[in-house]
């Protein structure tokens, strides 16, 4: 199994997290996780296990003086 490393859904980019979950409640446990830290989370079920894809917005653009 060779998942998407990216995702687009709603125009915005998630990036998957590189683990292969063999249950929706181990899934579910990664998103509440990656909620926690302000990481908005979609799950993809892929055959029989579940895939988490994750993305932060950046709160500052950092600029090279």
């Amino acid at each position: 199994m060779s998942p998407d490393l990216a995702m687009v859904r709603d125009s915005k980019k998630f990036m998957w997290d590189g683990q292969l979950y063999p249950t929706k409640e181990d899934a579910s446990r990664a998103e509440e996780s990656y909620r926690k830290d302000n990481f908005e989370v979609q799950c993809v079920e892929e055959g029989q296990q579940f895939l988490v894809y994750t993305r932060r917005v950046a709160k500052e653009v950092a600029t090279a003086s």
